[in-house]
C-alpha cells in the first residue's frame, strides 16, 4: 500500500479526531493509525483499543495522540526487508507493518492480509517472443497477451509478483510491444512500477538485462511471460539465500519410467539389476533468482541466453543451484498447453 494518507494522523492531533480518522477508514482489519511527527518521522501507532485503554486510565479525549500511542510498534526497513520478521508477525496476527525508510519516514504499509511477502527483488519478464506456434492466435496480439480465462498469461505472472512484494517490475517487449504498453501502463493500477526494455533485435533469453540500468535490489528475478505458475516465490527465494548461490533455477522434475529390467553391467559381466525404475531428471522451468551484479557478465545489447548465464558461472566456478518446483507449472507455448491452461485455470489455488 504506497497511498496510506489516510492511515496518517499528526501526534499533535486529538484521540477525539484520531477515532474520526479510524471510523472512516473502509475495513475493520485496516483499522490502525499511524502516528507521525512534523518532519514525518513514524514515532507510533494507535488503534481504537490504544485510546480505549488511555480513557481508562485518566486520560481525556481532547489530549493528543501521543498520550495514547505505543511507541513500541513493529516495523520492517526499506533496505533491509526481513522474510523471517514479516513470518512472525503473520504467527502473531500482526498484518499492518509499516515500512521505514530514511530518517524514521515510512514509505508504504505492509498489508499481509492482502499480500504474501515483500521479498527484497526486482523482477525482469521476458516478453518479446513472436509465438510462432500459437499462431494464427499471436497474428494479432503478442502470446503474453493471449488470455486464459478472464485475463492476459503475463498479468497472471505480474500480479504473483506483485503479491509477494516484488513491486519493481521490468518487462522485456519486441513484438506488438504497444498492445503490452498500452495495457498495464505505469503499472500504478497495480500498486507498483513497470517499466518496459525495448529489444530493437532479439537479445535471446536473459540479454535485455543488459540494458537496465535502474535496478534497485540486489536480487533480481528473471522469467519467462509465458508460464503459467503458482510457485512460491517466498519459498523459492529463502532456498536461493540459503543456498548461498550466484543463481539459482527453479526446476521442473520429470520422470521416465523404464518398461523393462535395467542392467548395470562391466563388460559382459552383469554386476546387478533394477526391475522396471524410474529416473527422475531436473529441466530449467524458465524462473531464475539471481544476484543483481551478474548483470556485468551479460554483454550489451547482444543475444544472450540464460543458459549462456549459467555455462559462464559453471565455468567461473561459482555456485549455480536448483529449486525443484512442486507446485502448478505449465509452459504455454503450442496449441495444446494453451488448451491445458484454459482447463487448468479454474482449479489453480493462487
Amino acid at each position: 500500500m504506497k497511498d496510506f494518507s489516510l492511515h496518517i494522523i499528526k501526534h499533535t492531533s486529538s484521540a477525539r479526531e484520531a477515532l474520526r480518522k479510524l471510523d472512516a477508514l473502509p475495513s475493520l482489519e485496516d483499522r490502525t493509525l499511524f502516528v507521525v511527527n512534523d518532519s514525518e518521522k513514524l514515532l507510533g501507532t494507535i488503534t481504537d483499543g490504544d485510546i480505549r485503554r488511555g480513557l481508562l486510565n485518566d486520560k481525556e479525549i481532547s489530549d493528543n495522540c501521543a498520550a495514547f500511542m505505543n511507541s513500541n510498534f513493529k516495523f520492517l526497513e526499506e533496505l533491509n526487508i526481513s522474510l523471517t520478521k514479516i513470518a512472525e508477525f503473520r504467527q502473531k496476527d500482526i498484518y499492518l507493518i509499516p515500512v521505514i525508510g530514511n530518517e524514521g519516514r515510512m514509505v508504504k504499509i505492509l498489508n499481509l492480509k492482502k499480500q504474501q511477502s515483500a521479498i527484497p527483488a526486482s523482477a525482469l519478464i521476458m516478453a518479446g517472443g513472436k509465438g510462432e506456434r500459437l499462431k494464427p492466435l499471436t497474428d494479432t496480439l503478442p502470446k503474453p497477451m493471449l488470455k486464459v480465462g478472464d485475463k492476459p498469461i503475463i498479468e497472471y505472472n505480474i500480479d504473483r509478483l506483485a503479491n509477494f512484494g516484488i513491486s519493481q517490475q521490468f518487462i522485456s517487449v519486441k513484438y506488438m510491444a504497444e498492445k503490452i504498453e498500452e495495457y498495464f501502463g505505469s503499472g500504478k493500477d497495480k500498486d507498483i512500477t513497470i517499466e518496459y526494455v525495448h529489444e530493437n533485435e532479439p537479445l535471446g533469453t536473459i540479454g535485455a538485462l543488459s540494458l537496465i540500468d535502474n535496478l534497485t535490489h540486489d536480487h533480481l528475478l528473471v522469467m519467462n511471460s509465458d508460464i503459467l505458475t503458482n510457485i512460491d516465490y517466498e519459498d523459492f527465494f529463502k532456498f536461493y539465500i540459503d543456498s548461498g548461490a550466484d543463481l539459482c533455477i527453479a526446476s521442473i522434475p520429470y520422470k521416465v519410467k523404464i518398461p523393462y529390467a535395467v542392467l548395470e553391467t562391466n563388460n559382459d559381466n552383469i554386476l546387478s539389476f533394477q526391475e522396471k525404475p524410474t529416473y527422475t531428471y531436473y529441466s530449467s522451468g524458465g524462473i531464475y533468482f539471481m544476484r543483481s551484479s551478474l548483470k556485468q557478465i551479460i554483454p550489451v545489447n547482444s543475444f544472450y541466453n540464460a543458459t549462456d548465464l549459467m555455462e559462464e558461472l559453471i565455468k567461473q566456478g561459482r555456485k549455480v543451484s536448483h529449486y525443484p518446483l512442486l507446485s502448478y507449472w505449465l509452459d504455454i507455448g503450442r496449441h495444446e498447453d494453451f488448451a491445458k491452461a484454459q482447463a487448468d485455470i479454474k482449479h489453480i489455488k493462487w
